[in-house]
Parts: structure tokens; C-alpha cells; sequence
């Protein structure tokens, strides 16, 4: 099979053979420098930084260009960078590619993420479902069908008081925004700009319709139809999974993303995204790797907040079989990891549960994920199961009480979260903290919380 990739502005074409994740002990040679951030950071991540005492560290710089080149003449065709871990993905063909990358002086590990003879090739849909846009009005209340799973951790008063997400930006990565730009509910999200890790080329709005309802949760804002939890928030929608495969190359994109959201200035991530099982079982997740440091993407989600953005990742839908616990990233540390319940309150069933292989209490926090209001690509409303809900639903809560506090970090806050939780004095694993209140948040917040979270 035949692959087309961008590849710094040109267009390359080969008989695709695997993929390798190499990883490089250091930044010699990138051409870049601590002194000059503006030159690889935008104005606006630097501001967020900033504003909470982060520096600039080497993890910032760009990869070293020369190893690019070097790694590139022993035919390594480049598709992603990593900055935060050091690392670059590469297409390569021949039985000794790995060995080749390997014997460079600068390469400290070679992995292969990807292989032609276990996985299917990247498709991006190229057909659209119609557009029906028959939203029905519900003349009771003015989240419309997004009431009952706003008002359950009383986010609606946040609202009310003001703080609707505006002058914050969230990133979105996910499968896909399904018909997005056709949908009438949707036209007041206001969408800064779309990124495509999978397919760069690709309509992203043809592809997954997953992330158009985890959008849908956020971002909508049609009064008396539906009012997503942060309604006034701007948007980066950006795709790092393939859904016609599974395997672990998904990460390396996930981390390119996150890499392009904090360039962009993001201000909190949703990711509605976990792995464990792969194509190629031999590359499959154990419980013991639930350590927040196993995983690419669990290392580099735990590096978020000390950049200044907060994630919230949904805890995974494996609590009815036998794996049970949340996946990759959701054992990160410094995320909230958010698990499902039902308006009433009781967890879903398939809500998966923590603990972390290391001890650490996961989920997080609880959120509605059973019977989620949404809207379909269809451009209708439509009920949804799963903790890829439940995240997003608590992503637009979060990034409102950030909007109301704007002088804690991206650390204080998820504290301040897990703290307002029903169950914040008896933690355990499986409602996490539980039910976030987000006024009595806020409430907290004005009470000095600031000056005793560290």
C-alpha cells in the first residue's frame, strides 16, 4: 500500500514499511536558544507562562535540526517531532532500519509504533453524512438539552455570575469533527483553527464525528436548544487519531498536538482519547505500566500543567471487562482524569476505575457520561454513553472557574477542583474526589484558596 505524507512542505511517496519512535539523548545543534522563546513560542503562551511563573526550559527547544538530517540521510522519512520527550517518527523500509537508526551517536532508544503487516492504512472519510439541522427548542430552561448535566456540579451559577470561558482557548484533540462546518447548532462556536496529525492535507470535517459531539458538549451556545459548558470559550480543533487503526504511532501524533496547542497558547486540553490494546497485541499496555510514565502519552500529559495548561482526559470505558482500569493518559499525574456517572448521580458501569499502578487515586473526578446530551453530525441532538463525554463536560466547567480565578496555576486549579469534590475527604477509586462543585469552588477561591495551595 501507498501513503502520501506532508513532510516540511513537500509531498513524499513511498511503499510504507514501519514506523519507529527514535528517541535522542540531547538538543545539540537545534538552532535555537533559551534567550529568543518568541522564535518557537507564540506571544500568548509566553504571556500564559508568564502569568504563572513558568520559564522556558531546554524541554522547549526545538529538535536538533542536524540529528532531522542526519536521522533522514539513513532513510528515515520524518512525519512527527517531539520536543518535550526528544524524540522523532520516522517512515523507514528495510529489515535493518532500526538498526541503522540505532547505531547513531546521538540515539538512545529505537521503537517501532507502526507496521505495515498489522495495521490498516490512514483513511479519512470522504463521503458526508446529510445534514438533517432539525434541533428541537426546549422553551424550559436555556441550556436546553445540556441542563441536567451542567446544573449537577452547579456550573450554571458560574454562568450566571459571568464566566462563560470567554478569553480562554481550549484545544480539542480527537478523531475527528464530523460535518462541523454544516451544522446550524454549531455556528456560534467560535473555532480559531483545525491541525491534522493523521492525514495533514485531510478535511478534518469529514473525518471521526467522535470529536464533533465532545465539541458539541463544550462549545455549543444556542439558547433554549443547547449551551455547552463553556459556551463563550475559542477553540483549536486538532486530530491525532486514526480510527481506521489502532497503534501506538496514535501517540507520538497526541504528542505532536499537544506540542502545537501550547505553541498556539492553549489554555486547558480535552481529550477524550485512551489506549492499551493495539493492532499488534504485542505492543499492548499491562496494568503494572499504569504508572503515568509507561506510556509516551501519559509522560508527556504529565508535563502539561508544568507548562501552564491543564488536561482533562476521560478515564477510559473498561469497567465491564476484564481490563477494568483507566488507560493511557489518564494515569498521568497533574490531569484530571474524569470517570462517568449518570444524571443521578451513580457511576456507569463502564466508567472505568483507578487505582494507578503506583497508588495514586484515579478517576479524578466524576462527570455525566451515561445518556450525555450531544449533538449527532447529523446537526440533531442526540444522547451519548461514555467517559469520552464526561471529559469535555467537565473540560468547559473547568476552563469556567479558571476564567473566575485567574491568578491560580493550571496546579491550583486541578486542585481546587478535586477539593470541591462530594467525596473529597474520602477519595476512592472509583468516583475519585466525585461530583466537582463548581460554585462552592469558586466560593473557595474568593476565600483565599490561592494562599494555601502550593
Amino acid at each position: 500500500m501507498t501513503l502520501i505524507f506532508t513532510v516540511a512542505g513537500m509531498k513524499a511517496v513511498a511503499q510504507d514499511s514501519a514506523k519507529y519512535r527514535i528517541s535522542l539523548k540531547d538538543k545539540v545543534g537545534t538552532g535555537y536558544s533559551l534567550s529568543r522563546p518568541q522564535e518557537f513560542l507564540s506571544e500568548k503562551a509566553l504571556a500564559r507562562r508568564t502569568r504563572q511563573g513558568i520559564r522556558v526550559d531546554s524541554t522547549d527547544l526545538p529538535v536538533s535540526r542536524s540529528y532531522i538530517q542526519a536521522i533522514e540521510r539513513e532513510g528515515g522519512r520524518v512525519l512527527i517531532v517531539g520536543k518535550w520527550d526528544n524524540f522523532v517518527t520516522v517512515m523507514a523500509n528495510g529489515a535493518d532500519a532500526a538498526e541503522r537508526f540505532a547505531r547513531l551517536p546521538f540515539v538512545t532508544k529505537v521503537e517501532k509504533v507502526w507496521s505495515s503487516e498489522s495495521s490498516k492504512p490512514t483513511t479519512t472519510a470522504d463521503r458526508r453524512i446529510d445534514v438533517a439541522n432539525e434541533v428541537k427548542q426546549h422553551p424550559d430552561s436555556i441550556y436546553g438539552s445540556g441542563t441536567e448535566q451542567i446544573q449537577i456540579s452547579n456550573a450554571d451559577k458560574l454562568h450566571e455570575a459571568g464566566f462563560k470561558g470567554a478569553g480562554m482557548t481550549i484545544a480539542i484533540i480527537d478523531g475527528g469533527f464530523h460535518n462541523y462546518d454544516k451544522i446550524d447548532i454549531m455556528k456560534n462556536v467560535k473555532v480559531l483553527g483545525t491541525k491534522d496529525f493523521v492525514d495533514p492535507g485531510s478535511d478534518i470535517f469529514a473525518a471521526s464525528s467522535h470529536g464533533l459531539s465532545v465539541l458539541s458538549c463544550i462549545g455549543t451556545n444556542t439558547p433554549y436548544q443547547m449551551i455547552g459548558t463553556a459556551p463563550e470559550a475559542e477553540f483549536w480543533l486538532i486530530r491525532s487519531e486514526d480510527e481506521s487503526s489502532e497503534t501506538p504511532s496514535e501517540e507520538d501524533n497526541w504528542c505532536a498536538a499537544v506540542e502545537f496547542a501550547d505553541s498556539v497558547g492553549v489554555d486547558v486540553m480535552n481529550t477524550s482519547l485512551g489506549y492499551n490494546e493495539f493492532d499488534d497485541k504485542t505492543m499492548n499496555y499491562q496494568l503494572r505500566d499504569l504508572d503515568g510514565k509507561k506510556s509516551l502519552m501519559s509522560r508527556q500529559a504529565s508535563r502539561l500543567a508544568s507548562k501552564g495548561m491543564i488536561l482533562v482526559c476521560s478515564a477510559g470505558n473498561s469497567g465491564s471487562n476484564s481490563w477494568k482500569k483507566t488507560t493511557a493518559p489518564g494515569d498521568a499525574t497533574d490531569v484530571l482524569t474524569v470517570g462517568a456517572i449518570g444524571k443521578d448521580g451513580n457511576l456507569a458501569a463502564f466508567s472505568s476505575i483507578g487505582t494507578t499502578s503506583d497508588g495514586r487515586i484515579k478517576p479524578d473526578v466524576v462527570a455525566v457520561g451515561l445518556m450525555s446530551d450531544v449533538i449527532r453530525p447529523n446537526g440533531n441532538q442526540g444522547r451519548a454513553n461514555g467517559t469520552s463525554f464526561a471529559s469535555p463536560i467537565m473540560c468547559g466547567m473547568v476552563t469556567c472557574l479558571w476564567q473566575a480565578c485567574p491568578n491560580l496555576t493550571a496546579k491550583q486549579v486541578i486542585e481546587l477542583v478535586k477539593s470541591a469534590g462530594d467525596r473529597a475527604d474520602f477519595p476512592d477509586n472509583v468516583y475519585g474526589y466525585g461530583i466537582p462543585d463548581m460554585w462552592k469552588a469558586y466560593q473557595a477561591y474568593l476565600s483565599g484558596y490561592a494562599k494555601v495551595v502550593q
